[in-house]
């Protein structure tokens, strides 16, 4: 039984770890916790001395070692004592700011829990538990229950809260965290992913100071700035030993995560929805439901958390038809052709990729309204007939007739003003009035919060995927939001606009997939702007990066391993020099890094030498053959590339008898012995033999001394390695 309660603390268990919750005489829910399974009450770790200026409750009488300030709650709030980060506010009718949650009830039931309209995990009866603790505010009658969805063969545990008004007056949120998470102890590193547009999602590791850290966006998205996602690990913590915390918040707009080393060397998480850009009023009655937090917890090291993850968003949080199935390999015109094509030019790349093997054609922006640049035509989703002579079906018959299906790029949630859409309903857009607004790619942010908004972005898109045979839609968001105004909402509900916008996008979205199931929508934001596990239940792949340069890439491809699955990962060959960097680097190269995704080409073939396209016809080949070993396989990262002197990377399939070794050595250095590889998750019993080789290795020998690799004849060379099983022990 993965849930159980027994003797006021609460088990949640999966195949390797315990969370461990325990209740107290007052009614307060205080967290025991989460690692490897112990067989025993934690509670014994914690034992609190009187500490000066730290108050008790009321109740608590003359037990001055008793205070909610240095508990380890399990749910925080504010005015209480507390004087931590906390995980949720309110604002009273009566002005103050007090909220005392004590716990009501529990409920254990199977199955997972569902959030009304927001994304969560997925799980049948047989695969998850809830548990549901229910707690209550007495003066206010603000009721928050506190759910809990156990997969536990996964080793994965969510989180999400939801709020009540049981009182007679209004209560305002400001700050609604989906978890709070409490550790004993200080001594922890934390991890995180920053970066910026074309360099998403960097590693960054750092010890805890006392003091609270903190990442977020207040960008409208989860942004290329910092991704909604949180590891926290044991100093010695590496990717192969240890143990490490993983939080990833299925939200794509703005977010929080906080951590702090309070007095006492405890440390608290809280990760949500970010309070800077929210606030909720809740009537006598009304509900407000959080976004979900994913945990999941590992003692052997890094690697394991992130497969951990890579399972439960390819399994319980990607949906569809491609959830699982491989995906076609396209090329985008978009680099090719920016908005300088016609007709003529998109046949011209669709015949020659489908002469080198490629399944899928994508036509990016510029193909509606009046749109020869990024100034005008968004908003208006109506074919340009004088690019496009014949009309979108006719373009995408001609595609089709070259055994090639047809994508398309929309961007949906934006305008310009040099557009009809805007000239007829400029109250449509984000605009606070008597101010102008702030363009940023000299475009506008529409109004999602508003059904008409989204009932003309529904028609205009279903419209199209109706009437034409179209089997990919790119979803494309440009720019982040700071012109915070709806003239639909009424003054006193303008605060909950930029999470009011993020429900609309997630209604668009979920009434687009489900009507049509078949289409492979992936997402984009400038790249990897909004690259959460929000996104990945609407789009099971997003494209990572604008960066398409290859050693760049390695990098951020490195960043996105740590919780994303490689199936969910776009990665494109593109043209040399490269667009973003003007760097050089070889077809092989380009495609080594590719393929570590979702795969595909971004250039245009027809100026390559015959040569090239045989090799790109040679890369398309491999990687439909490779394809199912990577997406299916483990991932393990095999280097650090921020401190080696290369990218490395492999692929090994679940019973161990494949695998793929991929990578890039940044740099040539003479005189040198070949560089040594160690590879992970082999059969150490079982040998293996690399492909156009006849030596023979064990895998205990590829794992404890490695592999050699060839020697790299100058920067950025790419190498490949394909072992098989030969023989088990």
């Amino acid at each position: 039984m993965a849930i159980r309660f027994e003797g006021n603390i609460f088990h949640l268990t999966t195949d390797h770890t315990l969370y461990q919750m325990g209740l107290d005489a007052f009614g307060v829910l205080y967290h025991l916790w989460y690692g490897e399974k112990t067989e025993c009450s934690m509670c014994y770790l914690y034992h609190y001395p009187d500490v000066g200026f730290s108050g008790n409750p009321y109740e608590a009488g003359k037990l001055r070692t008793y205070s909610m300030d240095t508990l380890p709650l399990e749910y925080a709030t504010e005015g209480n004592g507390d004087y931590r980060i906390p995980a949720a506010a309110v604002v009273n009718s009566d002005g103050s700011c007090a909220l005392d949650l004590r716990y009501e009830s529990y409920e254990i039931r199977e199955g997972k829990y569902e959030i009304p309209g927001l994304p969560a995990v997925y799980a049948d009866e047989a695969q998850a538990q809830t548990l549901e603790i229910h707690m209550r505010d007495a003066v206010s009658g603000l009721a928050v229950t506190l759910k809990y969805g156990v997969l536990e063969a996964d080793d994965v545990i969510t989180r999400s809260v939801v709020f009540e008004n049981r009182g007679e007056q209004p209560i305002r949120l400001t700050r609604a965290h989906s978890m709070c998470l409490a550790l004993p102890d200080g001594a922890w590193d934390w991890m995180h992913f920053h970066g910026r547009h074309t360099m998403e999602r960097q590693m960054e590791r750092r010890e805890l100071f006392h003091g609270i850290q903190q990442i977020g966006s207040t960008r409208g998205t989860s942004s290329h700035q910092q991704n909604p996602a949180v590891i926290l690990c044991e100093r010695d913590c590496t990717e192969t030993s240890g143990c490490c915390i993983g939080a990833a918040l299925m939200y794509s707009g703005g977010f929080q995560a906080q951590i702090e080393v309070d007095q006492m060397e405890q440390v608290r998480m809280v990760l949500g929805i970010d309070p800077e850009t929210f606030s909720w009023t809740l009537a006598q009655g009304e509900c407000f439901y959080t976004p979900e937090v994913i945990l999941s917890c590992s003692t052997q090291g890094l690697t394991k958390l992130s497969q951990q993850f890579h399972s439960v968003i390819r399994n319980h949080v990607c949906r569809g038809s491609y959830q699982l199935s491989a995906r076609p390999v396209l090329i985008n015109n978009w680099e090719a052709t920016y908005f300088d094509f016609d007709e003529e030019k998109i046949l011209s790349i669709a015949k020659q990729a489908s002469e080198l093997g490629i399944d899928l054609m994508v036509l990016d922006d510029g193909w509606f309204g009046k749109r020869d640049n990024d100034c005008s035509g968004l908003g208006d989703w109506t074919v340009n007939e004088q690019k496009l002579k014949g009309g979108l079906g006719a373009l995408i018959e001609k595609v089709n007739a070259l055994g090639m299906r047809f994508g398309l790029w929309f961007e949906p949630e934006m305008v310009s003003e040099d557009s009809d859409l805007y000239r007829a309903h400029p109250d449509w857009a984000l605009r606070i009035p008597g101010r102008n607004p702030v363009r940023s790619r000299y475009q506008l942010v529409l109004d999602l919060s508003r059904e008409d908004v989204r009932a003309y972005l529904y028609e205009s898109i279903s419209r199209l995927l109706r009437e034409n045979h179209i089997e990919y839609v790119k979803w494309d968001m440009n720019r982040s939001i700071c012109d915070w105004y709806s003239a639909f909402l009424p003054t006193e509900r303008q605060s909950e606009l930029p999470h009011r916008y993020i429900l609309g996008l997630y209604e668009l979205l979920e009434r687009l997939t489900t009507e049509f199931p078949d289409v492979l929508f992936e997402g984009c934001s400038g790249g990897g702007g909004r690259f959460d596990a929000g996104m990945l239940y609407y789009c099971p792949q997003i494209w990572c990066s604008d960066d398409t340069d290859a050693h760049e890439r390695t990098f951020i491809q490195y960043g996105t391993s740590f919780f994303y699955p490689v199936s969910t990962v776009g990665s494109h060959v593109s043209a040399v020099p490269n667009h973003q960097t003007g760097r050089i680097t070889s077809l092989e190269t380009r495609g080594t890094v590719a393929m570590a995704g979702s795969f595909g080409y971004e250039l245009d073939l027809n100026l390559l030498s015959e040569e090239e396209k045989h090799t790109v016809s040679e890369q398309v080949k491999h990687y439909r053959q490779m394809q199912m070993l990577i997406h299916d396989g483990r991932y393990f990262r095999l280097s650090d590339p921020c401190k080696d002197e290369m990218a490395a990377w492999s692929f090994v399939s679940e019973d161990q008898s494949q695998v793929l070794v991929q990578g890039v050595i940044y740099r040539a250095c003479p005189n040198t012995l070949r560089c040594r590889l160690r590879l992970r998750g082999l059969n150490a019993q079982a040998h293996y033999r690399i492909a156009g080789e006849k030596q023979v290795y064990s895998g205990s020998a590829l794992m404890a001394g490695g592999i050699l690799l060839p020697r790299a004849a100058g920067d950025d060379v790419s190498f490949e390695l394909y072992l098989e099983l030969v023989k088990k022990a």
